[in-house]
Parts: structure tokens; C-alpha cells; sequence
């Protein structure tokens, strides 16, 4: 019986690092463990050998202002900090002491003291006393500060790489949404977020993942909103992956999803800000991963491959007509060259006289039936699509003419295809291209060759099979313990307002059923719009003299 939650005794409580046992993310390795020197001489060394000797470990020693005799090491790796905080958050305050009262006794504790509580212009401090705590800090882009004779490190967090600016989508384009988009930052992604929801309910839990790569992952969800045993599923899911590295949240993907052997993504994968924002809205978990814009959504179903946010923006009218012309062609691209090759091979007698008696004329001279001739046109398409997104942009505009040329008029002429055949094709490609999600669009282009198989072997009767056993397996998939298929498989009437079709804003008053926590309201009732009443020309009329 399949389950649908998984609490562990052991897992990370929110917000606080966890203990990873055997099962889990392995320790990273350690090239230099132990308690910090109290001589800053040996801690050098131990830290230049751990790191190799690299050119871009920066490594200095600053005398402590008057005090000739006191030296400080600073140690940080260039281009993963900001050299503006480096020289006036850190190096300017222990260098210069004119402004300062001098120390009453100089020694390392009371230096050390001093440059945590006064001294460092640095709101985020930590401090360190083993090496490899401190070597991890240093990867991670903060300075590490350390006092000849005292055996403690401090912590700036300083980090200032080089990032992207915030851009519009370019996988994901709306009109009237938002232009922003994820960027690859982590912190940025967390803080767009941050500035949507102003709420302290918000909560932003961060991991670290891979033993070589430590890639942060970051588990956001509005508390009481989101669902529980869902944030816990998720923490579970994360917290007992062991990996070199995360370079992707495809990757983490992978490791997180409830069915990896099915053709439809069960989680959801976005660049864009106002679809997460929804999704937190709505009680969903966001998963963000450091070195990628793409946010993962979860719990997810069908539907919401289908959606943009433009849906939202318009009337809902307009909302509703594009939702559905969108699922018109989410079939059209699963089953239309399915239909013509069954028709066409096996139920001519189901096509309109004319017709059947023009496409038997097309098709006189061509040497393959009809199943053949729709793979050679389906796989020259893909071999076509793939060939565009991957080569340079010089040459797009080469191969897409070569493109047209073979698919249309050589391939006509030549006698290899019919020409009906290529307009059923080509409507089919471009159904295809009107999914919104990339992942729900490549998992249609795989499953329309299973169902041009079986159309062209049996039939209807093959195409009826297959498309029976596509909505039992939709009916049983499940993401995070929520049906993929709701609120049709099951039907929650409530549900209905966001699914094929969209109701307006003022009708949806709480949040879906099977997702939301405690708080399933989303907004008070009695708010749709009325137009003012008219006054009584009577009454207004009488009272005159």
C-alpha cells in the first residue's frame, strides 16, 4: 500500500543544521581537522596545504594598529568577497587605531575581544575553534580573522561575487505578469521572495547538500498555510540525500520526485517569482537551490503545467477560454497524428468520401504507409527542434530553412511523404510548442510516439487501450501524498474553480482542500463587485419646490 507521508524520528528539526547519519550526506573530507593554533603560523600552514597553494587564496598578516608587536591573519578567497568590505569592514579597523583608546592589557584574548565587540564593522560575526569549520567558511565566500596567540577564529560573512541582474523570463514569457525572474543567487532568490511576502509566517529553511559541492538548498513555506506533514516530507526527502554535489535542481529533482519511472513531471519546475508566490499563497513548498533560477514547487498537479500567470491577470473569462484551448491542444499534440494514422490505415470508412478520396490520391505514390511515413515526419521534426536549440545562433536561421526545405516541399516532391500527412504534423508541432512547462511539453513528444504505435498497429482500438491506461496511471500518481489529478480524480466540487476552467478572484474563498494547513481561508466572502444603486428620480424629483 503506497504510503503517503514519511515522519523520521530523526530528522533536522526547522532551522537548525541536523546531524547527517550513514544513510545520509556523507561528511565532506577533511584535509585539515583538529583545534585552531594558538600561533598563527602553524594555522597559515595548515591552510595553505589544505587549499594547495591556490592563487586565489588570499592570505594576510596585519600588524594590530599601534601595537607592532600583535599580528592578525585574514584569510579569504579572492572573487567570493566583497574587496570593499574586506578593506573598510576589516582591514582598515584593525590596522588603524588612532581614533581608539588604547588596551589596558594587550593580550590575544583581550585584542580578540576587542575586534569582535568594537573593532570588525560587521553586523553577521561568528566564531570558529576547529580548522575544518573554518576552511568550510572560507569556501563559502566569508573571512575568517585570527589572533597570534589565541586559539579562536572570527567569522565575517562578506560574501560579493559576481551575479546576474534580476531579467524577465526567457522560458517562461507573460504579458501582464511580473518581469522578474530567479536568478542563480540563492540569497537574491530568497530576498525577491522576501519583498512579496511580508509576513514573519514566511519561513526560509536552508540545508547544505553534497559532501564536495555543499550546494545550499533552501525549503521555503508560509507557516500554518502549508500543510505539516508536507514541509516534513519535504525536509525528510532532502535530508537523506548523499551526493558528491547538487550542480542543478534538476538534479535534486531526481532525488526528491514520488514516481521517477513516469512520463509526467510530478514536480513543478519554475523561474518565475509569481508563480512561487501563488504556490506559497496557495500552501505549496518552494525549494530553491544556490547555482539555479529554477525553483521546484511541490506538492503539484496537472493542471498547473497547463496554467501561466497570465491566466490570472486577465479577466476570468479570458482565462478560462485560453486554459481551455491550452488542454484542446495538449491532446491535439498527444493523439491527432494517432487518429489520422488509425483512420487512414485501418477506419477509412470513419473519413468523409471526398476526403478519403483525396488523400488516397496523395498518397498514391508514396512507398511507406502511413505509420512509417508519420514517424520519419515526427523524428525529422524532433531531430529538427533539437538541432536549433543546441547549435549556435549563427547558424538557427541555416538550419531552420534546411529544415523547412526537407520537411515540406523536397520531401513532397520527392514522393517520400503525403502532403497531408506533413499538415498533420505540423499542426501536431505546433500544439506541442503551446505548453507552458517545458517538462509537460517533452513528456507529450514522448508519449506521442507510444500512441503512434499503437495506432498504427491496432487501430482505434489501440489508441482507446492507450489512452485508458494513460488516465489510470494519472488517477494513481501522487506528488508529496496529493493526487495528481485533483480535483477531478477524486472530485472536490471546491476545487473545480482552478483547474480547467478559472472562477474570479472573489469566488475562490479558500485554499485547496488536499494542500492548505490550518489557515484554508484565502479571503472573506461577500466581495464581488456590484454597481451603485440609482437613486429614486421620484423621491428626488418630489422633494423640490
Amino acid at each position: 500500500m503506497r504510503r503517503r507521508f514519511r515522519i523520521s524520528r530523526n530528522s533536522k528539526q526547522p532551522g537548525t543544521p541536523g546531524e547527517h547519519s550513514d544513510h545520509r550526506s556523507p561528511e565532506p573530507a577533511v584535509f585539515a581537522s583538529g583545534d585552531l593554533s594558538t600561533s598563527i603560523s602553524d594555522n597559515e600552514k595548515r591552510i595553505r596545504e589544505a587549499f594547495g597553494y591556490s592563487s586565489d587564496l588570499i592570505v594576510r598578516r596585519i600588524k594590530f594598529g599601534a601595537y607592532s608587536d600583535v599580528e592578525i591573519l585574514v584569510v579569504h578567497l579572492d572573487g567570493m568577497v566583497n574587496d570593499e568590505m574586506i578593506t573598510h569592514g576589516i582591514l582598515r579597523p584593525i590596522g588603524v587605531l588612532s581614533d581608539w583608546p588604547a588596551l589596558d592589557e594587550p593580550s590575544p584574548a583581550s585584542i580578540y575581544s576587542e575586534l569582535k565587540t568594537r573593532l570588525i564593522a560587521k553586523d553577521e560575526l561568528s566564531e570558529v575553534g576547529r580548522m575544518e569549520d573554518l576552511l568550510r567558511e572560507v569556501c563559502f565566500g566569508n573571512s575568517a580573522i585570527m589572533v597570534d596567540g589565541h586559539n579562536r577564529a572570527l567569522i565575517a560573512d562578506v560574501k560579493g561575487w559576481r551575479q546576474r541582474s534580476i531579467e524577465s523570463s526567457t522560458t517562461e514569457p507573460a504579458i501582464r505578469g511580473s518581469k522578474e525572474a530567479f536568478v542563480e543567487t540563492l540569497r537574491t532568490n530568497t530576498s525577491i521572495i522576501r519583498r512579496r511576502i511580508h509576513d514573519p509566517r514566511l519561513r526560509v529553511e536552508e540545508r547544505t547538500i553534497g559532501a564536495i559541492g555543499r550546494t545550499s538548498i533552501a525549503v521555503v513555506y508560509i507557516e500554518g498555510v502549508a500543510k505539516d506533514q508536507v514541509v516534513q516530507e519535504v525536509r525528510d526527502r532532502i535530508d537523506r540525500i548523499s551526493i558528491d554535489s547538487i550542480q542543478g535542481s534538476g538534479v535534486l529533482e531526481e532525488f526528491i520526485d514520488d514516481n521517477p519511472f513516469s512520463p509526467f513531471p510530478t514536480i513543478l519546475r519554475t523561474e518565475r517569482v509569481d508563480r512561487v508566490i501563488g504556490a506559497l499563497l496557495e500552501g505549496r513548498v518552494a525549494i530553491l537551490t544556490d547555482g539555479t533560477p529554477f525553483t521546484l514547487i511541490v506538492p503539484c498537479n496537472m493542471y498547473m503545467f497547463l496554467s501561466v500567470p497570465d491566466d490570472y491577470f486577465e479577466r476570468f473569462m479570458i482565462g478560462s477560454l485560453l486554459r481551455l484551448l491550452r488542454l484542446t491542444l495538449f491532446f491535439t499534440a498527444l493523439l491527432l497524428p494517432t487518429l489520422f494514422v488509425a483512420a487512414v490505415t485501418y477506419h477509412q470508412e470513419m473519413i468523409p468520401t471526398n476526403l478519403a478520396v483525396s488523400i488516397a490520391a496523395q498518397r498514391e505514390g508514396v512507398p511507406f504507409p502511413a505509420l512509417f511515413e508519420a514517424l520519419i515526419l515526427d523524428v525529422a521534426y524532433e531531430i529538427l527542434r533539437e538541432a536549433t536549440v543546441r547549435v549556435p545562433v549563427v547558424f538557427g536561421p541555416a538550419v531552420s530553412i534546411l529544415g523547412v526545405l526537407f520537411l515540406g516541399q523536397v520531401a513532397v516532391q520527392a514522393g517520400l511523404v503525403s502532403p497531408f500527412m506533413v499538415i498533420t504534423v505540423s499542426i501536431t508541432a505546433i500544439a506541442s510548442l503551446s505548453s507552458p512547462i517545458f517538462s509537460m511539453g517533452i513528456s507529450i513528444r514522448m508519449l506521442r510516439f507510444v500512441f503512434l504505435i499503437l495506432g498504427g498497429t491496432l487501430g482505434l482500438y489501440g489508441a482507446l487501450w492507450g489512452f485508458a491506461a494513460l488516465l489510470i496511471h494519472l488517477a494513481s500518481l501522487r506528488s508529496y501524498g496529493v493526487p495528481y489529478a485533483e480535483p477531478l480524480l477524486p472530485l472536490i466540487p471546491a476545487g473545480l474553480g482552478d483547474s480547467v476552467v478559472r472562477l474570479p478572484w472573489w469566488s475562490r474563498l479558500s485554499r485547496p482542500e488536499l494542500i492548505a494547513g490550518t489557515n484554508k481561508t484565502r479571503l472573506a466572502a461577500g466581495q464581488k463587485p456590484e454597481p451603485p444603486i440609482p437613486e429614486d428620480s421620484g423621491s428626488k424629483g418630489g422633494g423640490a419646490q
